[in-house]
């Protein structure tokens, strides 16, 4: 196999092979592949959930002034529909926060983006239970929704963890 070889009057040599239109297939070929690494990569970046998530429904808040839980008002969580919860919130021994202000926040850790929908508590329900409505989580994957809560001029934050198929 020769290479391309030019002679003194600019004539490209008998039997000389010419390599430019394979030069375009391999940086196509590279630029294919590195874009199926790259690819690959962010789909696995975007699926990872941690083993060790604590997916109880009870939670103690992160400054451990409240005890907080939640329960779907209508069967299980399911993808790209409208839920309510009932949440409790009581004090770390036991007794109903009644008259709480609670903001509802949710996301997708992996994803950088929250909900659908603005969530938020619409009434309270008495001895210490609110009810949450407007909770969509539109697609599948480890979702986590936070509640801030202050009552008694005291205010501090709870995290869930949902994994949902």
């Amino acid at each position: 196999m020769s290479i391309d070889t030019m002679t003194a009057e600019g004539k490209v040599q008998a039997g000389a092979r010419r390599w430019g239109g394979w030069k375009w297939v391999g940086i196509v070929a590279g630029a294919i592949a590195l874009l199926l690494i790259t690819a690959a990569g962010l789909w696995m970046w975007m699926s990872y959930v941690p083993a060790d998530l604590d997916y109880a429904t009870t939670r103690l808040s992160n400054g451990g002034a409240y005890r907080v839980s939640y329960e779907p008002r209508h069967g299980p969580i399911a993808v790209n529909q409208i839920h309510a919860w009932t949440i409790h919130v009581e004090t770390a021994d036991g007794q109903p926060i009644e008259g709480a202000t609670i903001a509802v926040d949710g996301d997708m850790p992996q994803h950088g983006h929250g909900l659908p929908t603005e969530p938020q508590v619409t009434q309270d329900l008495g001895g210490g239970d609110y009810l949450v409505e407007g909770l969509k989580f539109h697609m599948p994957g480890w979702w986590v929704v936070d509640y801030t809560i202050t009552a008694g001029g005291q205010t501090d934050t709870v995290r869930f963890n949902l994994l949902l198929n």
